[in-house]
Parts: structure tokens; C-alpha cells; sequence
């Protein structure tokens, strides 16, 4: 279960490390971050910075989508290596698919984000039996 546990605590602080990428772009504009109005000046960006912000909504995205299957087999006692490794995929589909956002390789991205949420879907079929 504590490996479980684990990736959950990872999907639930990546949302707020991949402000970090965000931050930067935002701050690279001229002026600077502009800490009165961010989501205006988000809506600004182009380029990395563009990509920066959704990758960063993404992530509370796959969060949500994430969550209900890894508290599923926890809740439901269903926590063995065929739920441990969707979990780990999970995670690792996650930092490619950040990676891949950033640096602009749409096709792994789409791969990535697809791997993801079968993931996420495979836990609550694991769940279920």
C-alpha cells in the first residue's frame, strides 16, 4: 500500500512543481512576473511558456483522473504488484509527458497522456476484482 500511497503523494505535488517551468516563463517577459495579475499574464504566453501553463493545468487534470483509482484499491484492498506498477506507469508517463510537453514532441506527449490515463483506468478495474 505505501508504494501506492507514494505515487499519489507525486501526482498530488506535481502540480505545484510544474509552476516552477511556468514561473520562469513568466518571469522571463518583460517586466517580470506579474504577481497582481498572474492568470492574465498567463494567457499572454507563446511559445515554452504557452506550454509551460498547460502542462501545468494538465497535471491537476490527471490528478483528478488519477486519484479515485489509487484511493480504489487501497479502499478496497486490492493493493498488489499488478496495482503497484499501474501506479509506478503512472508517475513515469507523467514526467514524460511533461518532459515531452516542454520541449515540443507533441506525438510522445499524446502517447504519454494516453499511457496515463489507461493507467488510471486500470486502477479501478483492479479495483473492481
Amino acid at each position: 500500500m505505501s508504494l501506492v500511497l507514494i505515487c499519489l503523494l507525486i501526482a498530488v505535488i506535481m502540480p505545484i512543481l510544474t509552476k516552477a517551468p511556468l514561473a520562469f516563463a513568466q518571469n522571463k517577459q518583460q517586466g517580470g512576473y506579474d504577481n497582481r495579475h498572474p492568470r492574465a499574464q498567463q494567457n499572454a504566453l507563446v511559445g515554452f511558456g504557452a506550454r509551460a501553463k498547460a502542462a501545468h493545468e494538465n497535471s491537476f487534470e490527471a490528478l483528478i483522473m488519477f486519484t479515485p483509482g489509487a484511493l480504489s484499491v487501497i479502499a478496497l484492498n486490492q493493493v498488489g504488484p499488478i496495482a503497484q506498477s499501474l501506479c509506478i506507469a503512472f508517475i513515469l508517463a507523467r514526467v514524460a509527458y511533461l518532459l515531452s510537453y516542454w520541449f515540443d514532441f507533441h506525438l510522445v506527449r499524446s502517447i504519454c497522456w494516453g499511457l496515463g490515463f489507461f493507467c488510471s483506468i486500470g486502477l479501478i478495474v483492479v479495483a473492481l476484482y
